[in-house]
Order: structure tokens, then sequence, then C-alpha cells
């Protein structure tokens, strides 16, 4: 078969697997142990390294003009109430309490979502993390397909600004459909890709 699809100039071309980014890798370990205890084996690596990529590009020290802080840009009451939730005091600026609060509040929230699919869970977990549960509640409310997450309810502006909507709409796309191919090398399942 590939002697056929090369002969008609269709040659399959590997799947290029880009070398991990410098800034990740003294994560790697907490972020697969807090996958793994939380998602089960294999954990969706790359999604939660493509967010943590996006949220904070791997800086530990980041800071949002809006307030939000460390790895995972947890804003001040979320970090405490993830805190509070994980018996820990909250500390966002601290990676390895960020990754372990970043990975368990995506599955916190996850568990909070309704669709069939899981594409369409992690696409409402990633917008909720991003926006508010609430918000993401509202959209499946108000969509056409309640429960296809990618073409109905992320297209729902639920009452915020239209910049905040362009920006919530996004970044779930970013991170599964951009930026989660670039850590295919961790390994784990992928999310939405093969």
């Amino acid at each position: 078969m590939i002697d056929v699809l090369a002969a008609l100039g269709l040659a399959l071309a590997p799947v290029v697997t880009p070398p991990l980014p410098a800034a990740l890798l003294p994560y790697r370990a907490d972020l697969q142990r807090h996958a793994q205890f939380y998602f089960g084996i294999p954990g969706p690596l790359a999604v939660l390294a493509a967010q943590m990529a996006q949220e904070s590009d791997f800086n530990p020290s980041a800071r949002s003009r809006v307030g939000a802080a460390g790895l995972y840009q947890f804003m001040p009451a979320t970090a405490m109430w993830a805190g509070e939730q994980l018996g820990l005091p909250a500390a966002p600026l601290n990676p390895a309490w960020a990754i372990r609060a970043g990975v368990w509040y995506d599955k916190w929230l996850m568990e909070r979502v309704n669709y069939q699919r899981d594409c369409d869970k992690w696409g409402a977990t990633l917008s909720s993390f991003n926006g508010g549960l609430g918000w993401q509640y509202k959209r499946q409310l108000r969509a056409k397909d309640p429960l296809d997450f990618w073409g109905s309810v992320r297209l729902i502006n639920p009452g915020i600004t239209a910049a905040n909507q362009r920006e919530n709409q996004d970044y779930p796309k970013r991170i599964v459909y951009e930026r989660q191919a670039q850590f295919r090398a961790l390994g784990g399942r992928l999310v939405c890709i093969t």
C-alpha cells in the first residue's frame, strides 16, 4: 500500500514530534504525577502542558494585569478556594502547588460539565477554567445544540463583553488544537486529536 501511495506522490508523512520546551522540564514529573492521579493512566499530559503554556508559558512567577498568578494563573479567590478544597494553604506562585491545584481544578470542572463526548468535555472544562463554570452553563442553556461544545456552545455569548467572549471562545481551541501537539512527547492520551 505504501509503495502505491509513493508511486502516486502521496507518501505518508511521519508525525513529527517537536522537542519539549526546556521551561517545561522542571515541572514534568509533577504534571505527570497529578495528571495520572486525577485523570488515570494514561493521563492527558499534552493538553495539561498546553494549558500551562497558554496560561504562563511555564513562568512560575507570571502575573496578569487582572491579578492572576503562577503557572496556572489562579485568581486570588480561586486559589484560596482551591487550597481549602485540597486542604493546603493557597500558594499559586509555588510550582508544585500550582500544578496540583490546576490539574485538580480541571478534573473538578470536568465532573461538572455535561457532555457525552470526551472532546466536548475538555472544551467545556477549559472554557470554564478560563471564564467560569457559570458562564459555561449559561452558554449551554442558550445553545442550539447543547451537547456540541465546539460547534454550538462555545460560540454563544452568555452576556459578557465582546473581548471576554473572544478570549473565552478561543482559549480551548488554542490549547487543544494549536498547542497540544507540541507536547506529544510527554506521552499520555491526547484530547480531540490523534
